[in-house]
């Protein structure tokens, strides 16, 4: 087992975000976590990358405790987070955003490996390679976080959001770039609002209401599943 998360719970002062919550993946899974605004689905995947502190439980990945580690020392470990809203850096360039994903092994050789395999997923990065983050579209901005994250060599790849404010189009587009990902080897970890798409992306999925996982299984099931149907899919 990759990832096992066991009885977690976050925090934001006295608001209990996340209610005691397991999940888990394999080498090679693709996950998705779908649910409402405001579920716990962000705070879940802030808790495994190490960007909350405030939080109970276990998180176990590649069978090491990491839920008491840095956030840096966790992305050193191969987990390693795109955040809903893309980040980047604004003033600096295309390469520059990129190469802050590999600073924590200055590997040459293998940073230039890594610059091949993000270019080839997203070609449009290479040509704007010179150009500053601020400049790019929303879609490139999304692509350039993957990016970004990609540098660093994942394990586990935990993406929130990714569709955000994205065209039916570039949404199409970044989708197929997760698939080529996961089918590469790098698990992954969705958080997605538009429910539909992520349940045609990933393998097996978890449904959160309130802080809660209300529901767990293969993307068939639950896509067959009438609450389902009715509360995410609009049928």
């Amino acid at each position: 087992m990759l990832l096992k998360v066991t009885v977690l719970r976050v925090f934001y002062g006295k608001v209990e975000a996340v209610r005691g919550v397991n999940l888990q993946a394999n080498e090679g899974d693709f996950v998705t976590i779908i649910g409402s605004n405001g579920a716990g689905k962000t705070s879940i995947l802030n808790a495994i990358s190490g960007v909350v502190a405030d939080k109970q439980g276990e998180i176990w990945f590649e069978g090491d405790r990491i839920d008491r580690l840095s956030a840096p020392d966790i992305a050193k470990r191969g987990v390693v987070q795109v955040p809903e809203g893309r980040r980047v850096f604004p003033l600096l360039t295309v390469m520059e955003n990129l190469k802050m994903g590999s600073y924590m092994y200055r590997d040459r050789k293998k940073e230039q490996k890594q610059f091949e395999v993000v270019f080839d997923l997203f070609p449009k990065l290479k040509e704007r390679s010179g150009q500053k983050g601020q400049t790019l579209s929303g879609g490139e901005q999304q692509m350039l976080a993957i990016g970004r994250a990609l540098m660093a060599c994942p394990k586990l790849l935990l993406l929130d959001e990714p569709s955000l404010g994205l065209s039916p189009l570039l949404t199409r587009t970044v989708a197929d770039q997760m698939t080529r990902i996961n089918q590469a080897g790098t698990s992954i970890i969705l958080v997605e609002q538009n429910a539909g798409l992520a349940l045609q992306l990933a393998e097996r999925a978890y449904v959160m209401e309130t802080g809660d996982i209300a529901l767990e299984g293969t993307t068939q099931q639950l896509e067959k599943n009438e609450g389902v149907r009715k509360a995410y899919l609009a049928l």
